[in-house]
């Protein structure tokens, strides 16, 4: 299928940003990175992006915002940042209520979805809130799986402007939600409301903003 793995080894030289610049003279249409973890390899990861490859790449970090900074503490330029960015995923992990055992919970009312910070009426009228009472298929602790929060953020227009003037984090996130963008805790909100995870759960994986 065209495609290649490298895993890279740092006792013989075959770093991140090694690995990288010998992809690069191939020309690949799409760019693998595992983690950027310093500036050359964010700096190579950028440059490949501008030039017309579809670079997909992991770092750590607490949110989608929070990634803007990451590269820019690294030492890669705003402008660079701002142009080869589109993008940007952050994911968290909770456990998913047991489709065996899974049944109303009649404490989560509307007054209860409100105070714990859901404000979209439309999605508190239509919620319905679940847990699990326990079940052989769970081991009895009510949750089995796990269910994905998502926060996505599009670099738009106005966040690009803000990745130059060098808008902080909170900005940043500020002008997100102002985009459309949900936050972890607003995707926790959806999964509670379908009856997916619970409040706890998602409390345990995020902050309220």
């Amino acid at each position: 299928m065209g495609i290649n793995q490298v895993l890279v080894q740092p006792d013989i030289g075959l770093t991140f940003p090694a690995a990288l610049k010998a992809f690069l003279r191939q020309d690949p249409d799409i760019i693998l990175i595992g983690e950027i973890r310093d500036f050359e390899t964010g700096e190579i990861a950028v440059k490949a992006a501008m030039t017309g490859h579809l670079v997909l790449a992991s770092l750590h970090t607490n949110d989608a915002p929070a990634t803007i900074n990451r590269l820019l503490n690294m030492g890669i330029e705003p402008f660079l940042v701002a142009s080869s960015v589109i993008l940007i995923i952050a994911q968290r992990l909770c456990r998913r209520i047991c489709g065996g055992c899974k049944e109303p919970d009649q404490t989560v009312t509307a007054d209860v979805l409100r105070k714990w910070g859901m404000k979209n009426e439309e999605e508190i009228a239509k919620a319905t809130p679940m847990k699990g009472k326990g079940c052989d298929k769970c081991s009895s602790k009510g949750y089995k799986g796990r269910v994905a929060l998502y926060q996505i953020m599009a670099i738009t227009d106005n966040i690009r402007l803000a990745i130059l003037r060098g808008a902080s984090t909170d900005e940043l996130k500020k002008i997100s939600v102002e985009e459309g963008c949900k936050n972890i805790r607003m995707s926790g909100h959806t999964k509670v409301a379908e009856g997916i995870t619970s409040i706890s759960e998602v409390e345990g994986v995020s902050i309220a903003e």
